[in-house]
């Protein structure tokens, strides 16, 4: 249980979140910042552990958004369930495009750009699919009950996202600690070596696929219940791409908490910088691409690594410091 400490602190401190702070605005922004890191930890699966970045990360938000508002809408689905189903209909959504690209052999950037390619198509698709409500969206009842997954207070939404990112960081230390973490970290570090030490890679890959897919379908499915519509450009536009592959590249890929940390500094700088500036078109990706910049430029493990690094650094120093003074 020790080894699941630091997860288990760093909930408990934002479980408070709520109980000290009232403002609306806040707890808004943190629930979307949540939204972002929950995304972002499904892409960290499959891009920080496993090496295979993806650019199309809106095709399980995407997906999982509009099972969970299709089901309710269209057929009357209980909203706990269709929320189940969603994450279910990404991890299936992972198995058809992770079998179609690994098995063709796709990586790198070739993998980055299918995956890419399929957000497109689905975007394409749903932007003139019946079902789907067409250009003009999915909009789900207003219905304040539990049963519907619809709260009065943002605080309850706050710890339902928040209850999504303990689970997916618990997913994420139990994947790093496993036999499968091991053989994906070796896939990523080179898969011809990891091929001839015996391992599937097309299988390891596949299964972070499918991980990677519900975690972020999990992310659509709670932005349908907190906003309540969903339509094309929102369900697989871009943005959600942009920001799943950036808050872990930022926060720290490859670590548990790096999607965390890169969600909740990313967002709190953009808000920032608009709060500074205005409501300036595309002031945010400009904050995003300097940061960037800079994390990558000074630490390629991102604020997560660059901290590991600064204690390596000064733990050396003082070891080094005592041995001299002995």
């Amino acid at each position: 249980m020790k080894s699941f400490a630091p997860i288990a602190l760093v909930i408990a401190v934002l479980t408070a979140v709520p109980l000290l702070v009232h403002s609306n605005v806040v707890l808004n922004f943190l629930v979307v910042a949540l939204m972002i890191a929950l995304a972002g930890q499904g892409w960290n699966i499959l891009g920080g552990y496993g090496g295979q970045y993806s650019f199309g990360h809106a095709i399980f938000f995407g997906t999982g958004a509009y099972v969970t508002a299709i089901l309710q809408v269209q057929y009357g689905i209980n909203a706990w369930l269709a929320f189940g189903a969603g994450i279910v209909a990404g991890a299936a959504v992972g198995v058809v495009v992770g079998w179609l690209a690994f098995r063709a052999g796709l990586r790198g950037s070739y993998f980055a750009l299918v995956t890419l390619a399929f957000a497109e198509v689905l975007r394409i698709l749903a932007s003139v699919a019946p079902i789907t409500g067409a250009g003009v969206g999915t909009l789900v009842k207003l219905d304040l009950r539990f049963a519907a997954l619809q709260f009065e207070s943002r605080a309850l939404f706050y710890w339902l996202i928040l209850a999504l990112v303990a689970v997916a960081l618990v997913v994420t230390y139990a994947v790093e600690r496993s036999r499968f973490g091991a053989w994906l970290t070796a896939v990523r570090e080179n898969e011809d070596a990891a091929r001839a030490l015996g391992v599937d890679a097309v299988a390891v890959k596949l299964g972070a696929m499918v991980i990677s897919g519900a975690i972020t379908a999990a992310a659509g499915c709670f932005y349908v219940q907190y906003f309540l519509f969903v339509d094309s450009h929102i369900a697989y536009g871009a943005w959600i791409s942009v920001e799943a592959l950036l808050t872990p590249i930022i926060g720290g890929a490859g670590t548990i908490f790096g999607p965390l940390v890169g969600a909740l500094v990313v967002k709190a700088l953009g808000e920032g910088a608009l709060l500074v500036t205005g409501q300036a078109p595309g002031l945010d990706l400009v904050v995003f691409g300097i940061v960037l910049i800079a994390v990558v430029g000074l630490s390629p493990r991102g604020i997560v690594g660059l901290r590991q690094q600064l204690g390596a650094r000064f733990g050396s120093r003082r070891g080094a410091g005592e041995a001299s003074r002995g």
